[in-house]
């Protein structure tokens, strides 16, 4: 591929993702497999004690400590 078929393509998928962007269309997930950080603040949500229902994935905060949901309904402190 030239350089001038790589601009055109990263043109298009720019549009596109502009587009997606515009009309507040997202709908997919993207799985990670290296660390992640933000440059914003992630806000988690605080509970006065353990929920016995989460989902897989879902992080909590009882008490100063995290939690993750990593089986259905079973939170584990990090």
């Amino acid at each position: 591929m030239d350089l001038q078929e790589q601009i055109n393509k990263l043109r298009k998928d720019l549009d596109d993702l502009v587009n997606e962007v515009y009309q507040n269309n997202f709908s997919a997930h993207q799985d990670y497999n290296k660390s992640v950080s933000f440059n914003t603040k992630l806000k988690i949500p605080h509970y006065d004690k353990v929920p016995l229902n989460g989902e897989v994935g879902e992080i909590i905060e009882v008490d100063g400590k995290l939690y993750i949901c990593q089986s259905a309904n079973k939170f584990t402190l990090v």
